[in-house]
């Protein structure tokens, strides 16, 4: 491994300033960024998904952003296609590869290898989303937590796509999510990962920074971003772009299912929720990763932090 170039895995939940950190490491290192974000791939999702602005993308190139309409869909498999792809192309030009971003699914496939899963199902998954409708998708998590308790626990009773994808598998294959993922097909990284997770010392302030963010958000002009998206595209609120936190709460309230103070409290609510996710995703991370550093995020010198860190991992790995 010491003799791979380096590549740098920079993580952590939403709103925890992975970007500013991003920035000044392409100040300093000749680093070309890829995103691992889920929703950076639509096109014309920019509000509601923070992408980065023009003048934050002529920092350094950015990869791996506005790959697809949101009409279409895009899988871990497809990231790491693309992501072995341009990692090659940036190793290459003589520059590193810097991982940037909160979908920690893409991580640990990237890191860890495909699973064995079975294709979707469309006649299951349409049985799925009717139960849902008549039902409510708690009653389906219910279900969930009866069939596949360890998968349960770790989704929230509103998450729709997870609970989705959780039982279709179950019902699919008769086996819980642990067995189903544990046959893997790993592609080798042609590289030495150095990653640096950012995480909060204190929960409610990283509370703070997403309540402020989502308003910001709708502020900058998310419905009327979302509203554009209705009017150019084929959309449905069931598709994967349209279930993006923040894009799905816009949805209800553009329908008049909730009012402006409602879209405010479950959006912030929501982001919440993926915060949370995302950091127990990094505590597996912790456990299984060894080159693995976290950093506070709430620190006042977190960028330099981030920075000497990364750049203590190019140093060794030269």
């Amino acid at each position: 491994m010491t003799v791979l170039p380096p590549a740098l895995f920079l993580l952590g939940p939403t709103a925890c300033g992975k970007t500013a950190c991003a920035l000044a490491l392409a100040r300093e290192l000749p680093v070309e960024i890829i995103s691992v974000d889920s929703a950076l791939v639509y096109r014309g999702m920019d509000i509601g998904t923070a992408k980065p602005v023009a003048a934050e993308r002529e920092v350094c190139p950015h990869h791996l952003i506005d790959l697809i309409d949101p009409t279409e869909s895009y899988s871990a498999a497809k990231f790491c296609d693309d992501a072995h792809q341009s990692m090659a192309e940036i190793i290459a030009r003589g520059r590193i590869p810097l991982f940037v971003g909160g979908t920690m699914l893409y991580y640990k496939t990237l890191r860890e290898g495909l699973s064995d899963l079975p294709q979707a199902d469309a006649a299951l998954r349409a049985e799925i989303d009717h139960r849902a409708k008549t039902e409510g998708w708690p009653a389906l998590h219910a279900e969930l937590a009866r069939l596949d308790p360890a998968a349960a626990v770790r989704l929230a009773p509103q998450d729709a796509q997870r609970i989705q994808r959780a039982l279709e598998i179950v019902l699919a294959t008769g086996k819980t999510l642990f067995d189903a993922y544990a046959r893997r097909a790993l592609r080798p990284l042609p590289c030495r990962p150095i990653t640096v997770a950012l995480a909060p010392s204190a929960r409610t302030a990283l509370h703070t920074r997403i309540a402020r963010r989502f308003k910001k958000m709708l502020t900058d002009g998310l419905i009327g971003e979302l509203a554009m998206l209705r009017r150019h595209y084929r959309l449905t609120p069931d598709i994967a772009s349209m279930r993006t936190v923040g894009y799905r709460q816009a949805w209800a309230y553009l329908d008049g299912e909730i009012d402006g103070e409602q879209l405010l409290e479950t959006g912030i609510a929501a982001t919440r929720q993926l915060a949370k996710r995302q950091l127990t995703w990094q505590r597996q991370f912790r456990e299984h990763w060894p080159e693995y550093v976290e950093i506070d995020c709430l620190r006042s010198d977190v960028v330099d932090a981030v920075r000497e860190a990364m750049l203590a991992g190019v140093t060794t790995s030269s």
